[in-house]
């Protein structure tokens, strides 16, 4: 049996990973092993149903919908077509849930729910143009196998999971249907044998296990589009349900760890990550007062689309020792910087507040 033809029924190893629930699997990254691509096996895990077990030689997509021509590809066809390499970034809209205060409903992630892994598949748009994308289509439906019924809020039933993107954004070079990780076939855990990867948005927008694309000529509001993924947007001072989206811009310190101890009256190296969503980090900064003083870092390597930039900074720890508020911000090209409290009209998504961690100076 050949590797493509199928995947082991069970997951790869999750050492390492900090489990936040354990059926459905959801796993964060420990974010204190950063590094420029995240290996598989740390790679965060995100799940509402069981893990769908799928064979390629079973697995077929079909292209519905608004088009000119009803697709259904196999995984021998989907391989065929023209693919891409490339890095991208996907964070959970829900990644510092535990940061925020009260206590927020939902899975308490910390700062493990991203990571920015090397992906490779074929463009959403080269499958779109194969199907021919009739005039007067708007959005695009991806559809996950996984299924099952949700309790808060109710489900009609037991439901797929799926999200829409815009026409434009499915059309661009960042989204596509990928079937390899960091150069080796999908895992079950993320999304073997074929998963959508949209660069620049929340992780839910990247629909696993994706068996169904459908396009439409109206805006898509299912379940996991209107009542969860979605927060309030304000027109007019009129609060509207409106798709989370957009990845926002954010800094997050892996050195220092909380109450890590540091040596007093030595340098020691801040250390992290910022990313934004369609656009690049600009600028992070770094206080060790509370967000007192604020100084640049250092960011390091180039700027590549859709995923993080590395950045580290100097800090000549003081001689008193005593506990220190170590915080990062950054900005992007477009001048956005992260807000130091959290927006109540954004839920328990689109956490991009300013974190604080705390250090002992001994």
């Amino acid at each position: 049996m050949n590797e493509a033809e199928s995947a082991p029924m069970f997951s790869a190893s999750r050492a390492g990973l900090i489990i936040r629930e354990k059926e459905p699997a959801n796993l964060e990254f420990a974010f204190t092993s950063l590094g420029p691509v995240t290996s598989t096996n740390e790679f965060f895990v995100r799940t509402h149903f069981p893990v769908p077990a799928i064979r390629t030689q079973d697995w077929t997509l079909t292209v519905d919908g608004e088009v000119e021509r009803e697709l259904v590809l196999t995984y021998d066809d989907l391989l065929g077509l023209p693919a891409t390499t490339a890095p991208v970034l996907l964070e959970c809209a829900g990644n510092g849930r535990a940061q925020l205060v009260p206590k927020a409903k939902g899975l308490l992630w910390d700062t493990g729910a991203v990571g920015t892994a090397e992906w490779t598949g074929v463009p959403l748009s080269v499958v779109l143009e194969k199907a021919g994308v009739k005039p007067g289509a708007i959005d695009v439906i991806l559809q996950g196998a996984d299924e099952g019924e949700v309790d808060d809020p109710k489900s009609p039933g037991a439901i797929h999971f799926e999200r829409s993107l815009p026409l434009a954004k499915a059309l661009r070079p960042e989204v596509f249907l990928a079937y390899q990780m960091n150069g080796k076939n999908l895992t079950p855990d993320h999304g073997f044998p074929v998963r959508a990867v949209v660069g620049g948005w929340y992780g839910m927008a990247s629909v696993k296990w994706l068996t169904r694309v459908t396009v439409t000529a109206a805006p898509f509001e299912g379940f996991w589009q209107s009542l969860e993924y979605a927060y309030w947007k304000r027109e007019r001072e009129r609060p509207t349900l409106a798709a989370v989206a957009e990845v926002q811009v954010k800094a997050q310190i892996a050195r220092p760890a909380l109450s890590e101890a540091v040596p007093a009256g030595k340098p020691y190296r801040v250390f992290g990550a910022a990313w934004g969503g369609e656009s690049d980090v600009a600028r992070v900064e770094v206080s060790t007062d509370a967000g007192k003083t604020w100084s640049d870092a250092e960011l390091l390597g180039k700027a590549v689309p859709f995923t993080w930039r590395l950045w580290e900074f100097l800090w000549d720890v003081p001689k008193s020792v005593g506990r220190y508020k170590v915080m990062a911000r950054a900005t992007d090209t477009n001048g956005h910087t992260q807000p130091e409290t959290h927006d109540a009209d954004r839920r328990t998504y689109m956490i991009n507040f300013v974190f604080t961690v705390e250090v002992e100076v001994m």
